[in-house]
């Protein structure tokens, strides 16, 4: 047995999250994405450990190239009887070049057969277009390919996804990194809603419109950097960042719970009633990072003071994805409230 795996969480006192149609999920999962830090062997070793201390959810995607890896732990856990697939909820994402006819359904046959297994729980378009980067790339890179939001490219990427339900090999699916002038632009079109909304979600950047927006169209706000992304590649960081623990109303609580300000942010995420994807390699943090979800919750004042502290400050801007004439990162989320085309 590894170090510290004789700990394990009490499944009961995880708090759930309900899809539509009823089914519930935990309400905290594990992120995959190693930034440019951390390489497949290492996140596939702290996926084997979260599971064995108590985590049932996992967030998975083609580009963080190590799902192969991850199955692999997949295939230990279920021989060594530690878990079954039923009891994992298991979600992964199409990336941005195989949103053509026929791609998306290729990827995500892609990620069942590196992730060994027979069907997905949920799966993502990963961007809403077709831009992309390549791994590990400068924040000054651009691919002359890129191009505006375009409702129908992205609604053919979508019906793939419908398909897919349609097949059986993916039970729910939904969107990521969308805006309300996006969603309410497909939505209509969707013959099958999504299920759940990826989104960058920590106290310094709340999206509280589109949470709102996400939650009142019954669909489920999944956070990611949910404590800043400390770890976030050089290309996404900017000089006028916000540093989470260093909010005032953050720092107060992590002082007064005597824990970790990343701690204070998972609880906010998890009382607020988002799902957190919070990723760590280190025992300690993963293990802490779960723990805090079934004990020792913020207060609502301490809940208010950090709704208030909320600074607008978004991390991951995606300026790797913009096109010739974009006037900045600022068109990629429609921050005039109008799409850009």
């Amino acid at each position: 047995m590894e170090r510290g795996m004789e700990q394990k969480i009490d499944q009961t006192l995880i708090p759930k999250r309900t899809l539509p149609g009823g089914e519930q999920i935990p309400c905290m999962g594990l992120g995959t994405f190693g930034s440019d830090k951390y390489g497949a062997d290492v996140v596939s070793k702290a996926v084997y450990g979260a599971i064995r201390y108590g985590y049932r959810l996992i967030d998975c995607a083609s580009v963080y190239q190590n799902e192969a890896q991850i199955g692999q732990v997949f295939k230990r856990l279920f021989e060594e009887g530690e878990i079954t697939r039923k009891e994992l909820f298991v979600t992964s994402k199409v990336w941005n070049d195989r949103h053509g006819e026929g791609e998306v359904i290729a990827s995500c046959k892609k990620s069942l057969e590196d992730l060994g297994l027979e069907q997905l729980d949920l799966y993502f378009v990963h961007w809403p277009f077709p831009n992309y980067h390549a791994p590990g790339c400068g924040g000054d890179s651009r691919n002359p390919d890129s191009r505006p939001f375009d409702v129908e490219e992205f609604m053919g990427a979508w019906r793939q996804c419908e398909e897919l339900v349609d097949l059986g090999l993916v039970r729910y699916i939904g969107m990521s990194n969308m805006t309300i002038p996006k969603l309410e632009a497909v939505l209509p079109l969707c013959r099958i809603k999504p299920a759940a909304l990826e989104m960058e979600l920590h106290p310094s950047f709340q999206q509280p419109e589109l949470f709102d927006y996400a939650v009142s169209h019954d669909i489920l706000p999944i956070g990611y950097c949910p404590i800043g992304s400390p770890s976030r590649p050089e290309r996404d960081r900017a000089a006028e960042d916000v540093a989470d623990g260093e909010l005032p109303s953050v720092a107060a609580a992590a002082r007064a719970h005597q824990v970790h300000p990343a701690v204070i942010c998972l609880k906010w995420a998890v009382q607020r009633g988002q799902v957190p994807i919070p990723f760590s390699v280190k025992e300690a943090q993963y293990m802490a990072n779960l723990q805090c979800a079934v004990s020792d919750p913020l207060t609502p004042k301490e809940m208010e003071a950090i709704r208030e502290d909320d600074k607008n400050c978004r991390l991951v801007k995606g300026q790797v994805f913009l096109w010739e004439g974009a006037r900045g990162w600022e068109d990629l989320w429609d921050i005039d409230g109008t799409i850009v085309k």
